[in-house]
């Protein structure tokens, strides 16, 4: 009985489960976001099988220890949503895409269609057929498939999340936020947040702040909106969206000024001393080098640079002469080599650089007080300067000195889309890196700390597709269709210096798209540009609304024909879970499971959960039977590769190596020794890390809670980036193809050899002259700040807001609005406005108003909100749907109240049309991470006589043949009553 007086709790949820003799407990990894924590699922034998009663946090998980979130409990309903789609569809012929009109096939026919049109494609022209990924953490596979078929036309979803965050900083560091680092709040006394919403790296992230502030941590937070994790910091730094690279440069003007930089550490660990060819010539702005230590590298060899020795007044070798005892590196001035060649430290080119910066420049951009930047800048400095330590933990650097302690610097930072998603992005998130860098608290305890595999080389050995003749009928890509280009020459473009790929990725378009540009690939699609396709595979990604920069453009391109009536992308498949908008669009769906029936992992070759002291990965496992007949993507992806007798999925006799995904895991290996997953190997699964296959890997997983946690020798949590003890071991597991450091590229020459293309300065692969300015301009060695290139094409007077979305913190992306407990928290979305800006355009609270850019306009509900900067207005990401879409009934909340704002971006902007290229993507010309917040909008009251309901509206979608359907039941079911 329930004492309503008693502190004691009513549920334990550090206790062990008690099972009863109807109830199971089975521990898997959660998939409500992208976090992936331990969970424990109860179960009870229903009439039809095992049915989830109850999801609770695993108190055994390394990363969650226990602690769930509204969306990870919720996962229960995603199991029973009406939304599931249960067998597969094909269009019915002569219906028109959009319509919804299916009919069920079995899976045997879905796997004929596919096997062989594909085997059509692939015998003919592979670049026809192509895959684009959403939301999954299985891209080595996905991959690994579209280079198998030898097509380049392969994508996952970075390209419109958090591209610029993942390049920016590996490019820089060698690593980057999210899965591969972070900030040590363990050990750190301040610690800023930037423009990260409260769903990135939600419970971990909580566990580590609300610690932090137990123990006196000060946590500053800089974002246009105050909510989630800012709405707890110690203070608030309101901030234009698209600015922070200007704060960032302020910052860094007012640390060097004031000399608050870590002199040692620029020194030994990063570029900065390194003397950079001033001279106009075929390598200005390149690194100097040795002659006698051979040619200078690729980008990827940094290893022949020269530094200035103040101490004899003479050159010497970087490394590793540059760096003994005895050698005091310039970090200023300007000098000459014995040729006459004028060269100067990439530091002093930096100071240089940074020294127009001021805060007074920075706060007329971002808004913020010229004193409270300089204030900030003090505050870092000081801290990671005048309150550092040293840890007892001696380690070994690259070159061999023993350093008897560890330095700490205990300013750490956290950074996510807020900084991404702008097409200045790239350069913002340099210039962060960089103050991580002079501060010297990259992978440093209370700093930046990489997590396994990383840090990588800069830039990664991942040389990616780059020519047309790699394309081959019936071949497999002999490179990956993604990488980390390094110079021009590793582009993948024609002859003439067109894309070869479909969305523009990696072309002089957008050179360092390490993720590729799915946003664009539908409109080019269309286009036919640079060709047309055949079959365009999507998987997990809600093309035809939330995910498109432009949805009703999306939605009719998906629909339109040539002059023969052809569709103009003559076929689309769609995997999917749920009925989503985009489901409505496919000629052939494919019923995928939920998270809860399937097996998946988390590797070490993809995106790993790895935490600060070792590596770590996991898995999930299935603990309910698929849903009708449903199929993982991932056992459609090894049936298909096997289908068409993909070389790696096959013997030399054509037969199927892999009886199934699971088999594939346990299998696979990219190198001796080396699989998906790092635990239990060798055939006694007595081996970790690196051993031959073991067949009870997924049981030993099973029994130890779906994850494996691998806890390094304390002499290798630090300094990974040049600790030598590190970089052997990491050689040795596979992580990195070599032991040498990675020096941090305060100033990138990576960055500088696109540019001397563009100027016609160097030889080889040349841009195009429409494309010569473009690169020039964005392909700076050195960060800097310029505004979102939508501005250029906006008149900012009449659209003065900046308009930005964020995804809630009890929903992740589109996924959840069919979720019956979930929709109780939002079942639609408000346009948050300060009351200045909402006042001072007639809006009352909660009232009706238009929001317009000059590409579109929505109407929906406003509210007013003290935390939001007055000059920009936000929303929830994703909430409002399209009607009949998600199961969700006849005019839901989400479909006459809820609102996208990408009804209000365009996918492409005016450029250059005297040189007849008339658009391009509105994306970041370095990477093509999709420029999501950069739209500027105005906001005015809709009249008293208009519809009470969100604008646009479209159709009602049908429910289509074997939707799960029953919504009315979910209630009653969890109340102890039985389904009708």
């Amino acid at each position: 009985m329930l004492n309503f007086l008693s502190r004691e709790p009513i549920h334990d949820p550090l206790a062990a489960p008690a099972p009863t003799d109807r109830t199971e407990v089975k521990t898997t990894t959660c998939y409500m976001c992208a976090c992936r924590c331990g969970i424990r699922v109860h179960l009870r034998e229903g009439e039809q099988g095992p049915e989830v009663r109850y999801i609770d946090g695993n108190p055994e998980h390394p990363l969650n220890k226990g602690v769930i979130c509204a969306k990870g409990s919720s996962g229960i309903m995603k199991q029973i949503s009406p939304a599931r789609l249960t067998q597969p569809l094909l269009r019915k012929p002569g219906s028109e895409r959009g319509a919804g009109e299916f009919e069920p096939i079995s899976w045997e026919r879905a796997f004929e269609l596919l096997t062989e049109r594909l085997s059509k494609i692939r015998a003919t022209d592979p670049k026809k057929f192509a895959l684009f990924t959403g939301r999954d953490q299985m891209q080595a596979l996905t991959g690994l498939f579209a280079r198998q078929f030898g097509t380049p036309n392969y994508a996952a979803h970075g390209g419109f999340c958090s591209v610029n965050m993942a390049a920016g900083m590996i490019y820089t560091i060698g690593g980057s936020f999210w899965e591969f680092g972070g900030p040590d709040l363990e050990r750190a006394k301040l610690f800023v947040m930037i423009g990260t919403a409260e769903d990135h790296h939600s419970n971990p992230m909580k566990i580590a702040i609300s610690k932090f502030k137990r123990d006196g941590g000060r946590f500053i937070s800089i974002n246009p909106v105050r909510t989630g994790y800012s709405a707890i910091a110690d203070e608030w730094i309101p901030i234009k969206p698209g600015t922070d690279g200007a704060l960032f440069m302020a910052l860094l003007h007012e640390l060097i000024a004031s000399d608050l930089i870590d002199h040692a550490f620029l020194k030994r660990f990063t570029n900065a001393p390194q003397l950079v060819v001033l001279d106009d010539c075929e390598r200005q702005g390149l690194f100097a080098f040795d002659p006698e230590r051979g040619v200078p590298g690729d980008g990827r060899n940094p290893h022949n640079k020269l530094v200035w020795d103040k101490r004899s007044g003479s050159v010497m070798p970087a490394y590793p002469e540059g760096i003994e005892e005895g050698c005091d590196p310039a970090l200023e001035g300007h000098y000459q080599l014995a040729d006459g060649t004028r060269v100067a430290p990439s530091f002093q080119l930096l100071r240089e650089r940074v020294s127009r910066c001021t805060p007074e420049w920075a706060s007329a951009i971002t808004g913020i007080d010229a004193e409270r930047i300089r204030k900030l800048a003090r505050e870092m400095g000081e801290t990671a300067l005048q309150q550092a330590f040293e840890l007892p933990i001696p380690w070994t650097d690259a070159w061999g000195k023993q350093h008897p302690t560890t330095q700490a610097r205990p300013v750490a930072f956290h950074a996510m889309r807020g900084l991404a998603a702008h097409s200045n992005g790239f350069q913002t998130v340099r210039a962060l890196a960089v103050l991580m860098s002079v501060l010297g608290t990259i992978d440093a305890p209370g700093g930046f700390r990489h997590k396994a595999p990383y840090p990588r080389h800069i830039v990664p050995n991942y040389r990616a597709f780059n020519a047309p003749e790699m394309i081959q009928p019936n071949t497999p890509l002999n490179a990956a269709p993604l990488g980390f280009p390094a110079n021009p020459d590793e582009l993948a473009i024609n002859p003439d210096g067109s894309p070869i790929r479909i969305d523009h990725a990696f072309s002089w378009e957008h050179p360092l798209s390490a993720h590729g540009l799915m946003h664009n690939a539908i409109t080019n699609a269309v286009k036919g540009d640079p060709y047309r396709i055949d079959t365009m595979l999507i998987f997990m990604a809600n093309m035809a609304w939330n995910s498109s920069m432009n949805t009703m453009a999306v939605r009719e391109m998906l629909n339109r024909k040539d002059a023969q009536g052809e569709y103009m992308i003559p076929f689309l498949v769609v995997c999917d879970a749920f009925q989503s908008e985009t489901v409505a669009f496919a000629d052939l769906v494919l019923p995928d499971t939920t998270y809860l029936e399937r097996h998946d992992v988390m590797s070490m070759l993809d995106r790993p959960i790895s935490e600060f002291d070792g590596p770590v990965d996991s898995v999930r496992v299935p603990v309910v039977p698929p849903t009708g007949q449903c199929k993982p993507f991932q056992e459609v992806l090894i049936e298909l590769a096997s289908r068409l007798k993909f070389p790696a999925f096959t013997t030399a006799e054509g037969e199927r190596k892999f009886k199934d995904y699971p088999d594939f895991i346990v299998n696979f290996q990219p190198q001796p020794g080396i699989g998906f997953l790092m635990g239990w190997r060798g055939k006694d699964g007595d081996q970790h890390l690196r051993g031959e296959p073991n067949p009870k890997q997924w049981e030993a997983y099973a029994q130890n809670n779906c994850v494996f946690q691998y806890h390094m020798p304390e002499t290798m949590h630090y300094m990974r980036n040049w600790n030598r003890e590190y970089l052997d071991f990491a050689k040795d597991k596979g992580w990195r193809q070599k032991n040498d450091p990675v020096q941090l590229a305060l100033y990138s020459d990576t960055l500088q050899s696109f540019r001397l293309a563009a100027q016609g300065k160097s030889g080889g692969r040349q841009p195009p002259d429409a494309l010569r300015e473009r690169i020039e301009t964005y392909f700076d060695p050195l960060p800097f700040w310029y505004p979102p290139l939508e501005e250029a094409a906006t008149d900012l007077e009449a659209y003065p807001l900046n308009a930005i979305t964020q995804r809630p913190m009890a929903m992740y992306h589109s996924w959840d609005s069919q979720n019956a407990w979930l929709r109780q928290i939002h079942s639609h979305n408000y346009l948050h406005v300060n009351p200045l800006t909402a006042k001072a355009a007639g809006i009352a609270d909660g009232g009706w108003c238009w929001v317009e850019s000059q590409w579109g306009k929505v109407r929906c509900m406003l509210r007013y909100s003290e935390a939001v900067e007055p000059g920009t207005v936000w929303t929830w990401n994703a909430i409002g749907k399209a009607d009949g879409a998600w199961q969700l009934a006849p005019g839901a909340d989400e479909a006459r109240k809820g609102f996208l704002l990408n009804h209000l971006i365009s996918e492409e902007l005016p450029f250059d049309a005297a040189h007849g290229t008339g658009t391009i993507s509105n994306s970041d010309p370095v990477t093509g991470q999709a420029g999501w917040y950069d739209v500027r909008v105005r906001i005015r009251p809709a009249e008293p006589e208009e519809p009470k309901e969100s604008y646009p509206q479209i159709p009602s979608m049908p429910a289509v043949p074997g939707v799960l359907g029953k919504a009315a039941n979910v209630i009653s079911y969890f109340a102890g009553r039985k389904r009708s």
